[in-house]
């Protein structure tokens, strides 16, 4: 594939195959991602890759806290605390689009809370990879983070991986942190689900969609 392929195959996955992901793929594609670029090389990225008994461990005990009603609380603020117009649209579609692919009715609390739940186990993928970042960094070292994180699921396709990047998993850093021995000084910025797409699932096989070009940019000749 070219990489212009790679980029419009890649899509959040949100179900997983019972196969484990080899090592050594783990390691390609971190070696791969490395590379992205990052203001005067700071490369501020740091990975915990979690697998096997530490990750059942690490999700039981998040999940536990979003089934007792303990909402958690993020390093940052991810979304913005006022929603306008068209993002505003665009979150309402994405929702509705999964719920519906699900046929998960509005008053289904339940199944609602159960496809949530779903999130905090990394979508039953085999690896959680869970991404940190000192405290002292500022704004450039997100942007640059945001580089990594695209070279991360593109060279996991690559591989014949599927990716689902996370922002739900930083909601419980604290539960993270002390899970993991991090200490209280790295920001938790999300974690992504990785492994083999099951193609047969629901969940799968709908796609979001993307604006057009002209809707976004501007050409000033």
């Amino acid at each position: 594939m070219t990489l212009i392929e790679i980029l419009k195959q890649r899509k959040s996955v949100r179900a997983y195959l019972d196969q484990a992901v080899e090592k050594e793929k783990i390691n390609a594609i971190l070696d791969a991602a490395r590379h992205a670029p990052s203001g005067v090389n700071t490369q501020p990225w740091q990975v915990a890759v979690v697998t096997g008994k530490a990750k059942q461990a690490l999700q039981t005990k998040i999940e536990t806290a979003f089934r007792a009603g303990n909402k958690g609380k993020a390093d940052y603020q991810y979304y913005p605390t006022q929603w306008i117009e068209p993002y505003k649209s665009r979150r309402k579609d994405c929702g509705l689009l999964m719920y519906k692919t699900l046929k998960i009715e509005r008053g289904d609390t339940e199944r609602q809370q159960d496809q949530w739940a779903a999130n905090y186990r990394a979508f039953d993928a085999p690896v959680m990879l869970l991404f940190f970042i000192d405290e002292h960094m500022q704004t450039g070292s997100y942007m640059d983070y945001g580089m990594f994180l695209q070279s991360v699921m593109l060279a996991a396709v690559d591989q014949g991986l599927a990716t689902c990047p996370q922002a739900s998993i930083a909601d419980y850093p604290e539960i993270i942190k002390a899970e993991l021995g991090y200490t209280d000084n790295r920001i938790l910025l999300c974690g992504m689900a990785l492994g083999y797409e099951d193609k047969n699932a629901d969940v799968n096989s709908y796609r979001t969609g993307r604006e057009d070009v002209e809707s976004f940019t501007d050409f000033f000749d």
